[in-house]
């Protein structure tokens, strides 16, 4: 407070009082002016509260309150509400007076001082900067002790009157320039994070209908003794056990160890199969990631820049375009990695699902429909396709990405750009030609119509394993 009393004594100091009308018209100017931006700046802030008030009235159905923090009250009970409410919109609206407040009492004092350097331009001379004014007057006509105070101050005066943000941000329009260009940054990041996420959620959702189906699976598949084969006791498997199941301690255990190996295999199979389709799934997301830095690639002759600004914008355009290529190879090296890691075990996975489809799909037309080995059988079918169709599904949207790739940067304004921008975005094209595509066994590349190819020979096979049976 006592430094804003100093602040209004020194605006109401003798030597800033106007001389003449010219003078006075300088300051009203310049009050005009800031008059209108707060103006703005007052109407977007009480419209800005208006619309949070309205949004508990439109946007949500239940009663609520406009933000959503810890009140002593409920909005449960009218009369609650009612006080809540206002509260709420009370506070927001003395807040955004506040700051207005104490907004306004800056900036006028800062255009004030804009219109104490346009009377002291007046003064001298003409309307031009102060250093030049100075300069142009008739310096050389006076004695020396002008000459020695106009050395003075324009020396003081070469370095000119900055207001600074916390002693350090310069208030400027360049940094006003600098600070949107750094919130699109942060949004950029913001948006290349949505979409990592919008495919972790996407892979999440597959992987977890997979996971599902496989836990339904063993869960059936433990059942079988107990509703099928309920007359005699029985494993839920056959195969050899060093325990009996006539016993009744062996046949706990044996039924048990079993189970809990069943379900430890499928876990480990879903753990296998999930890292696998994620770096897949993820290597789609970097692509997009990329397309989404390719629309960020500037226009030149959209804006009215100066030649040093469109050097700039080329610069920046340049700039990315070398990023989108490193983060291009990269996503092919981690791809290729990938396959290198896992392309033994899908191979040898899609291989034996053929088998696997086939042997299900006469089981499912021998056993009884009504037991519980038929649905086993039938959820078996749907664990085995839902996996298949995981590996097929997450490499057919890693070609179709790496596809649409080139045409992204194609839409781009290369023809605006520099020859080196042109030279790397044709190179980067022509590389572009060969889509990414993960193989199974370093042979059976992974898409939709492998999925569909594995189906159809699935069917045949049992299409003769059936007729074979039937005869």
């Amino acid at each position: 407070m006592p430094m804003l009393k100093d602040l209004l004594r020194l605006m109401d100091a003798k030597i800033f009082k106007p001389e003449n009308d010219t003078h006075e018209k300088l300051l009203e100017l310049q009050a005009a002016r800031i008059k209108r931006l707060l103006l703005a700046f007052m109407i977007s802030s009480q419209i800005t509260c208006g619309m949070w008030a309205l949004k508990p009235l439109f946007d949500d159905a239940d009663r609520k309150f406009p933000f959503d923090m810890w009140m002593p009250v409920s909005p449960e009970d009218a009369v609650q509400y009612y006080i809540g409410y206002a509260f709420q919109l009370g506070t927001i609206c003395i807040s955004a007076y506040m700051y207005f407040g104490v907004d306004s009492v800056t900036f006028s004092s800062v255009i004030f001082g804009c219109a104490q350097i346009d009377i002291i331009k007046d003064k001298l001379m003409s309307s031009e900067n102060l250093h030049r004014v100075l300069y142009k007057c008739y310096w050389y006509e006076q004695d020396v002790k002008f000459k020695r105070d106009l050395c003075f101050a324009m020396m003081r005066i070469s370095r000119p009157l900055f207001l600074r943000a916390g002693h350090y941000i310069i208030l400027s329009r360049q940094t006003f320039v600098a600070i949107l260009r750094m919130s699109y940054s942060y949004f950029a990041v913001l948006n290349q994070a949505q979409i990592l996420a919008a495919q972790a959620l996407k892979i999440k959702r597959l992987c977890l209908f997979f996971l599902t189906s496989a836990t339904t699976t063993c869960t059936l598949w433990a059942m079988i003794p107990l509703f099928d084969d309920a007359s005699k006791r029985s494993f839920p498997f056959r195969i050899w056990m060093p325990v009996t199941p006539l016993k009744s301690p062996d046949y706990e255990l044996g039924y048990l160890y079993q189970m809990v190996s069943i379900y430890i295999s499928a876990f480990l199979f879903i753990s296998v199969d999930s890292v696998a389709v994620c770096m897949i799934m993820f290597g789609c997301a970097e692509l997009e990631i990329i397309m989404d830095k390719i629309q960020m690639i500037q226009s030149i002759f959209d804006s009215n820049q100066s030649d040093e600004g469109r050097k700039e914008v080329i610069k920046m355009n340049n700039k990315l375009l070398d990023e989108c290529i490193k983060q291009h190879q990269m996503v092919g090296r981690l791809i290729q990695l990938c396959e290198d890691t896992y392309h033994a075990n899908i191979f040898f996975q899609l291989s034996g699902t053929v088998a696997i489809i086939c042997n299900i799909g006469l089981r499912i037309s021998i056993v009884e429909k009504n037991s519980v080995q038929f649905f086993s059988m039938l959820n078996y079918m749907v664990t085995m396709l839902s996996q298949l169709f995981l590996y097929c599904w997450c490499g057919h949207e890693l070609t179709i990405r790496s596809e649409n790739l080139r045409e992204w940067l194609y839409q781009c304004p290369w023809y605006e750009q520099d020859t080196k921008f042109k030279r790397s975005l044709f190179i980067a094209m022509e590389r572009m030609k060969k889509p990414i595509i993960f193989k199974a066994g370093h042979y059976i590349s992974l898409s939709r119509p492998t999925f569909v190819a594995i189906l159809r020979c699935s069917y045949s096979y049992f299409a003769v394993l059936n007729r074979v049976n039937t005869e």
